[in-house]
């Protein structure tokens, strides 16, 4: 473990009043650490005892072990499988798994878990290689369905497509005339329309863009059938919602598929109160596998904050706590809505969209900061991070910092803001693998003088800011061993570019892998509860197939087991 990574678990976990304030919750220090390998024989025996290869603790003051015991939700003992037996009786469950690697439970930091519910049940158009074929997979769905009911689903990319020009209304029309169909882009941030269903939302070629959003049109001004950003809510606004026991399903289905990844958390960035709604019940009910830290969606949520207050969570063992509010900043680099301080390389007409200027998002997280909420704002261009920074920066000295606020995405950053994050106390929440899926085209939306800010996650860290890194699913696959290996290579999988892509932003695989424990805790105020492997923290473990390894096999590497709470929430059964 070097020095630097050892000095940022130290400020992690080792001061819990850091950037607290009265002003914002305060995260519960819960039950001392007891002495890490301590060899005493029990009172009473653990429920569970692991054996590893590899202990990986993230605990900078002993980073490797051989055996975990756990009694109830917390961890009893780190050390060495010999002292560990010490543990065992009559009813303990004893899982030896020699060769393969236990890390503290891998958490999502910025995902869209409701979202995967949602694309898994809805029409996936992932990975298409044309609108054509895109439109093929629509036709097919729509065989299966009545007339008139629309067709909903995710995941085109005309960055992939020959041209890698947007579609238009025309395919889908074609493909389905009866049904009405939207489909959103792979990031979220565009939406692809048929003629049916601009006709039930009532556009047509006198819409006006709404503020923030752009309708893409023809030469004659009519709508193409392409909403960027919060034009979008011009169609998806007539989608009938659904009922809870959808909701349900949709959450239920995710989380397995979560935990199938190796997940013990995510944060679940974005939902709206019907949703928070079946998350609680669930959670009451025993029924949510994973824990969820919840951030509310949208500008309207900030209205309804007065008499509100975040969850509390003092023992870190509550499988659900909303937390904060997220708002949008600006778009996506791939739709060309991430707002731009200069115009795009690729289409100089426009520098992208500011969603909340630097006004409505002073507001904002004056707002969120005087009900003691944390506020997630998503920026991905440097014009929007800039904005969302001077906006953080207009609270005052310290209040930022105190209430842990977040910037999502961070994607691109002025040279010159970058040292803003440490110095602000603000959270970089970013996504590895959106680097190394972007790579093939950022180049050219942005040009190389803007590249040197672009995905900079060594840079951000080298400046002391805190980084949390997540996917970002269903914009990206889910599995956490994608996000170390693009965060450790950036490489795809096919091995390009040699060497990495700007590779000096590469960081190593302890560093990577703190991102995806240890700074997740500190960002959902739980660092004295998760996040590392040491007695008297909660036993959310993830047990991998062999040892990580800074290279292609780390996405390879299996899911052994997965310990929520100290409850085996994926693994082999008893014995």
């Amino acid at each position: 473990m070097s020095n630097a990574l050892r000095a940022t678990l130290l400020s992690l976990f080792g001061s819990l009043a850091l950037g607290c304030a009265s002003s914002g919750p305060r995260a519960s220090p819960g039950p001392p650490p007891g002495p890490t390998g301590a060899t005493a024989t029990p009172s009473t025996p653990a429920d569970l005892v692991i054996t590893a290869g590899v202990v990986r603790t993230m605990d900078p003051g002993k980073p490797r072990a051989e055996a975990v015991a756990v009694r109830g939700e917390r961890i009893v003992f780190v050390g060495s499988a010999a002292d560990a037996e010490a543990f065992v009786g009559p009813g303990t469950r004893v899982v030896a798994l020699p060769g393969r690697a236990v890390v503290p439970g891998l958490v999502d930091g910025h995902a869209h878990l409701y979202g995967l519910g949602i694309a898994l049940e809805t029409l996936s158009v992932r990975g298409a290689k044309s609108a054509e074929e895109a439109a093929a997979v629509v036709a097919e769905a729509a065989k299966a369905r009545p007339k008139g009911e629309w067709i909903t689903g995710r995941g085109w990319d005309q960055n992939l497509w020959p041209g890698a020009a947007f579609p238009t209304h025309a395919l889908l029309d074609a493909a389905a005339p009866e049904h009405p169909v939207a489909l959103r882009r792979v990031d979220g941030h565009a939406l692809w329309a048929n003629a049916a269903a601009m006709r039930a939302a009532g556009v047509g070629k006198g819409t006006q863009d709404p503020p923030g959003g752009r309708i893409l049109r023809d030469a004659t001004g009519a709508p193409t059938g392409v909403f960027v950003d919060k034009a979008m809510d011009l169609v998806e606004a007539r989608i009938p919602a659904a009922p809870p026991a959808v909701r349900e399903r949709r959450i239920l289905r995710a989380a397995e598929a979560a935990l199938a990844v190796g997940l013990t958390g995510v944060h679940e960035m974005g939902v709206d109160d019907e949703t928070v709604a079946v998350y609680r019940a669930l959670a009451a009910a025993g029924r949510l596998p994973i824990r969820v830290v919840a951030y509310l969606e949208g500008e309207g949520a900030l209205d309804g904050l007065k008499g509100r207050a975040p969850d509390a969570d003092a023992t870190g063992t509550a499988m659900f706590v909303l937390r904060g509010v997220k708002l949008f900043a600006d778009g996506a680099l791939g739709s060309r809505g991430a707002a731009l301080l200069e115009p795009y390389a690729d289409e100089p007409s426009t520098s992208g969209l500011l969603l909340m200027d630097r006004e409505a998002l002073a507001r904002a997280a004056r707002i969120a900061a005087d009900a003691g909420f944390q506020l997630a704002v998503h920026a991905i261009g440097d014009r929007a991070n800039r904005a969302v920074l001077d906006a953080f920066e207009a609270l005052g000295p310290g209040r930022a910092a105190a209430l842990r606020f977040r910037v999502e995405h961070a994607q691109i950053l002025s040279p010159d803001d970058l040292p803003r994050f440490a110095a602000l106390g603000v959270i970089a929440s970013m996504q590895p693998t959106h680097a190394t899926s972007d790579m093939p085209w950022a180049p050219a939306r942005l040009g190389p003088h803007r590249l040197k800010g672009a995905y900079a996650w060594r840079s951000l860290l080298a400046s002391g800011a805190r980084v949390v890194f997540g996917s970002d699913f269903p914009v990206e696959e889910p599995s956490p061993l994608l996000g170390l290996h693009a965060a450790v290579t950036r490489q795809d999988l096919s091995g390009e570019p040699p060497g990495g892509w700007m590779p000096e932003e590469r960081l190593d695989l302890d560093e990577a892998l703190l991102a995806f424990t240890a700074a997740p805790a500190y960002a959902a105020w739980a660092e004295g509860q998760r996040g590392r492997i040491a007695p008297g923290y909660v036993a959310d473990l993830t047990v991998l197939g062999r040892d990580l390894s800074p290279d292609r096999s780390l996405v390879d590497t299996p899911i052994e087991m997965v310990v929520v709470g100290g409850r085996v929430a994926r693994g082999p059964a008893p014995r």
